[in-house]
């Protein structure tokens, strides 16, 4: 397994921390409103990148926290009149079930800043002991970024003070300009607080990560886990401080691997909510199904910028259709073992730094050539059960190939239809029961003609729109 470190800017060899393991961390969604395309692209990257471990034989450990305490958290929680509780546990749930919807697995472990307080004022207590920390007389505390000789090294980025890099308005108590917040004290009776040892406040952004991964992660002396991954935006200051921050506090780098997926663009223009086209991943869901968008989505490479189009999406989803149209071809059957070479072939496409473009055209290879080895031979059962395995190959390693083929040629038939069908279906049903043959097939070309395609197995009737 090669993977491209973000920090040395080239492709390395995989070599974890501890043998046979591998241990991941992503930064996950600020739970304080939906889950966008861009939080979509990101966990879809990661899910890539466990699946693809797992099926080399690792053992994969992936955290991916939720950040529910935030200033943006706070302000909905001001604007809504609800609980700062129920805020987050509506977004978190939400954002659980939109990527159950896009194929992505659940995290081993899924840590919230409320529940890693504890964790989080020990990182901050040991900062402060070692002098790497400083607090100011509002009761804030800051990082000192003058005693990190290591600092910028993750992004080579720093050099400016950046709005963002610490979250909170300029003080002229900061001892240097780059230096951001490990700590906001209240200012003011109607916050939302947490006690510590320095002020009645809440962690900055940045230490909650830090402080998650040092609990819930056995490291060594050179490295707390193998791979720190997120949106390439995360970079710098996100990371950067993160970096710095538990380095310090620990004596150890944060990560061996720096990952990143690149930015979401809509119809070429950068994803953002100031431009007004965030696109919010339940207003795709409501339209496209979760599986035709994974594979979209997952089209171009992890690292490259994604072009967002509704008319490459529906060209995907004719790639797509080709997959499904063969496995339609060769069901019902039972899978035997997957083509050795096609898992070989998959599997190194996949260890070098997820190249999805390599492994799509894999798989159309596969597709026609199965396709017309049927065209030959179309009872050939041995080469039927190998191409099953494979698909279902596909689907462990990469997320997609696993629905039934009539159920996937069903989507994008709303419920009305479905109910409409069901009934003629079952009104034909009984109408061969009664050998009324011309009935039957007058039903037969009244679904044809609403542009639904029927066949008669074993199992019953089957439909698909087409």
């Amino acid at each position: 397994m090669h993977i491209y470190d973000s920090v040395q800017k080239t492709k390395l060899p995989f070599e974890p921390i501890h043998e046979g393991k591998a241990s991941i961390y992503v930064c996950g969604p600020t739970v304080y409103d939906d889950a966008h395309l861009g939080h979509a692209r990101s966990a879809l990257a990661f899910d890539l990148l466990s699946r693809t471990l797992k099926a080399l034989g690792y053992t994969v450990t992936l955290a991916k926290n939720f950040t529910d305490i935030d200033d943006k958290i706070i302000k909905k929680v001001q604007q809504s009149g609800k609980s700062m509780e129920e805020i987050t546990s509506l977004y978190i749930t939400r954002y659980l079930e939109e990527m159950d919807a896009l194929g992505v697995q659940r995290a081993d472990i899924e840590p919230k800043a409320t529940e890693s307080l504890q964790a989080i004022e020990a990182m901050i207590q040991t900062l402060l002991d070692k002098d790497i920390a400083y607090r100011i007389s509002n009761g804030d505390v800051y990082f000192d970024t003058s005693k990190d000789s290591a600092y910028g090294t993750i992004s080579h980025q720093v050099g400016q003070d950046d709005d963002n890099q610490s979250r909170v308005a300029h003080t002229e108590e900061k001892r240097n300009p780059k230096d951001f917040a490990l700590w906001k004290a209240c200012k003011s009776e109607d916050e939302i607080c947490f006690k510590s040892a320095f002020s009645s406040g809440r962690p900055g952004w940045h230490i909650e990560c830090s402080a998650m991964i040092e609990k819930h992660f056995n490291g060594t002396e050179a490295y707390s886990i193998d791979i720190h991954g997120g949106g390439a935006d995360l970079l710098f200051p996100h990371h950067e401080n993160e970096a710095a921050q538990s380095r310090c506090a620990t004596g150890h780098e944060l990560a061996k691997y720096w990952m990143h997926n690149g930015f979401v663009q809509i119809d070429g223009e950068k994803m953002s909510k100031s431009l007004g086209n965030s696109f919010f991943l339940k207003d795709a869901l409501s339209v496209y199904d979760g599986e035709v968008l994974r594979f979209y989505l997952n089209s171009v490479h992890y690292r490259n910028d994604f072009n967002f189009s509704e008319q490459e999406l529906q060209v995907a989803k004719k790639r797509l259709d080709k997959l499904y149209r063969l496995k339609k071809r060769i069901s019902p059957g039972t899978p035997s073992e997957v083509n050795t070479l096609f898992k070989k072939e998959l599997l190194e496409a996949m260890g070098d730094d997820l190249n999805i473009s390599i492994v799509l055209a894999i798989i159309d290879e596969m597709v026609a050539a199965t396709n017309e080895a049927l065209d030959l031979n179309p009872q050939n059962k041995a080469l039927k059960k190998e191409a099953l395995a494979n698909i279902a190959f596909i689907d462990t390693l990469l997320g997609f190939g696993g629905k039934e083929p009539f159920s996937y040629f069903q989507i994008g038939v709303d419920e009305a239809l479905k109910m409409k069908i069901k009934t003629m279906l079952e009104e034909r049903s009984e109408a061969k029961k009664a050998k009324d043959f011309a009935r039957s097939d007058a039903i037969r070309d009244e679904l044809t003609t609403l542009g639904i395609s029927i066949m008669d197995t074993a199992e019953g009737t089957l439909w698909e729109k087409v």
